[in-house]
């Protein structure tokens, strides 16, 4: 699930301390991973990798970014529910016997992570299968039917959206696998967290956004404070 990178639109609670133009760039860089990521994933489970992208009529921005393996599923409503819903809808819809929807703002997430998605999916059986993130939400759902009331209801961008979608799933008698706690990038705590994991070299390596950060790194000596070498790890028990 993506939206386009452009400046101003994307990474917004990162700006300050970084500039638009490199919220974007920042954003573009997670993209590309995650998709990378998908195709690691791909080579050791049956998965084929989409972008479900938005804003409609940014396909064209999607497919100059990604590579040829990674297909484009347009939107066809507004607002994070419902891209949610049709995204899984219309994937299900094509024959795929399960849909798992990942975000794009967990570049390090360990490909192992999407490889376990799969294995959970491919048992027999319905259930949905939720990756938790440290700010209360989801950074993976997936499941094998078009549940809708999955998305509907859900008070989405706050610390109740994984709460909520678990009594959504009890109530359809869902059986509900979880995966590890991971992580979202979009305060400068979490981007403290980013930059020291792509350090120590925890979770997926992410190469563009490593690259990238190395750069602002080398270009900002502290003074924006996105230095990460004595910054706590706000999820250190994790």
């Amino acid at each position: 699930m993506a939206k386009a990178p452009r400046v101003g639109d994307v990474k917004t609670r990162l700006v300050p301390p970084l500039l638009p133009e490199e919220a974007a760039d920042l954003s573009e860089c997670f993209l590309k991973d995650i998709a990378e990521n998908i195709l690691a994933a791909a080579e050791q489970a049956p998965i084929h990798g989409y972008v479900a992208y938005s804003p409609a009529g940014s396909g064209a921005l999607f497919r100059s970014l990604l590579p040829a393996a990674i297909e484009l599923l347009p939107p066809r409503r507004s607002g994070l529910g419902n891209s949610l819903c049709d995204a899984a809808a219309d994937l299900l819809a094509t024959g795929y016997s399960a849909a798992c929807l990942v975000n794009a703002d967990s570049p390090t997430l360990p490909t192992a992570l999407l490889v376990e998605a799969a294995q959970a999916l491919l048992r027999p059986g319905d259930r949905v299968v939720l990756g938790p993130a440290s700010d209360g939400g989801y950074y993976l759902i997936g499941l094998k039917r078009p549940h809708r009331h999955l998305f509907e209801d859900i008070a989405w961008s706050t610390a109740m959206v994984m709460a909520q979608t678990c009594e959504r799933a009890a109530s359809l008698g869902l059986e509900t696998a979880l995966l590890p706690v991971w992580y979202d990038v979009d305060d400068l705590a979490s981007l403290h967290l980013l930059i020291a994991e792509l350090r120590d070299s925890v979770g997926y390596g992410a190469p563009h956004t490593a690259s990238y950060l190395r750069r602002l790194l080398a270009a900002d000596a502290g003074m924006r404070g996105l230095d990460a070498k004595n910054q706590a790890d706000p999820n250190s028990d994790r």
